[in-house]
């Protein structure tokens, strides 16, 4: 169901109390989508015209971005669904990679959905297939055969290094789409091949709690957050001497300003040289690699009140969802940092976020839609004009 904001009153064009500068960004909430009514919205994506939600019933449906209509529906069962519940349990995170479609559940599995092709102005036509969910059982029947292949989950308890054995809490791919990074509360960092969905390492303990984020520059830095308190930053090594050491990764840093647990990391800037991160105390830290490789806090951004829960960046801007129901945006800049605006409308914590830029038709403004996930069950549609 998608309920359009119809009463002038919340319709109209807002600005907070404080912002009463004509260069200030104009915003509001254009339309509330309601479908996963027994669960909340636990992950989103945007590809094109196409918006993916993921909820905490292992479903995941997709919409037309432009006419906010529901086109599919899909479940970690594998089959493709209309209004049922799925198994796998929440649907943590969901990435897209050319006709593949990678979803991160609780039930700690990596599943692949063929996306079938069509003409692109038939977006309702494209056809979702389960094909795959990792770990495959050609690489758990490989792994479970060898002794040397089993690692200790817990006391008295082993499994293959190539399994997942928690939740599955975030999947990132690397620039060229060859590798998916996924992370666990189970406290692992496990590199994919997407071609063949065949595990190619993992880092057990790579964190001393569980791991909820992880992004990738630009440069192929692989970035992970924690309840720890710590963001790790990791690197594929590169040795001309030795193939299979081109395939390896290693611990480059450990940024431990943080004092409390992280939940959400995302990158901007040129080349991806700003990392923000959001943690358990509602802070959100702002660093900056230098030229020679360090990485420094630049800045530290206030505002929320409770659990800073994700963090998305829709082209200059930053946009942070938090626990205290509300979603923040600021600007995205080594000079500056200021709060551009506070959407209130969830009624409930904000899960997640995402977004794209608008043809606004106005050369002086700059048109974003952003995308909010609630467990209240609803998906937010904003529209936010900014002045440039």
């Amino acid at each position: 169901m998608i309920r359009f904001q119809e009463s002038d009153e919340e319709s109209d064009f807002s600005q907070e109390d404080h912002l009463t500068s004509s260069s200030q960004p104009l915003y509001q909430c254009i339309a509330t989508l309601v479908c996963h009514t027994a669960s909340y919205i636990s992950s989103l994506t945007l590809a094109g015209k196409r918006l993916y939600t993921g909820s905490n019933d292992g479903v995941v449906r997709l919409w037309n971005a432009n006419t906010l209509e529901t086109l599919a529906e899909v479940s970690s069962n594998g089959d493709v669904i209309t209004g049922e519940r799925g198994g796998g349990g929440a649907v943590k995170s969901l990435v897209i990679l050319a006709d593949k479609l990678f979803t991160a559940h609780q039930d700690h599995k990596i599943r692949v959905w063929k996306i079938n092709d069509v003409v692109e102005e038939d977006v309702g036509g494209k056809k979702y297939m389960h094909v795959a969910t990792m770990p495959t059982i050609s690489d758990r029947f490989a792994k479970c055969l060898m002794p040397k292949d089993q690692v200790e989950i817990r006391r008295h308890k082993k499994a293959s290094w190539v399994h997942h054995v928690d939740a599955v809490s975030g999947l990132a791919l690397s620039r060229d789409g060859t590798l998916l990074y996924s992370v666990s509360w189970d406290r692992t960092l496990k590199i994919w091949r997407t071609s063949d969905f065949k595990c190619l390492e993992s880092f057990t303990n790579a964190h001393d709690d569980a791991i909820n984020a992880v992004a990738l520059s630009e440069n192929g830095d692989i970035y992970t957050g924690s309840s720890d308190q710590r963001i790790k930053v990791w690197r594929k090594n590169i040795n001309e001497e030795n193939e299979k050491k081109k395939k390896k990764h290693s611990l480059v840093a450990i940024l431990s300003e943080h004092n409390s647990g992280i939940n959400a990391l995302a990158l901007s800037g040129t080349n991806g040289s700003l990392l923000h991160s959001g943690g358990s105390d509602g802070s959100i830290l702002v660093w900056e690699r230098e030229e020679g490789g360090d990485i420094v806090i630049v800045g530290m951004l206030k505002g929320h009140t409770e659990s800073v829960l994700c963090l998305a960046v829709v082209s200059d801007i930053l946009c942070s969802g938090s626990a205290d129901k509300t979603i923040r945006l600021w600007k995205c800049s080594v000079t500056d940092y200021s709060c551009l605006a506070m959407l209130e409308g969830h009624i409930g914590p904000v899960k997640c976020l995402t977004g794209a830029i608008r043809h606004s038709g106005k050369p002086s403004e700059a048109s974003y839609h952003i995308y909010s996930g609630g467990l209240d069950s609803q998906v937010k549609v904003w529209q936010i004009l900014v002045p440039t």
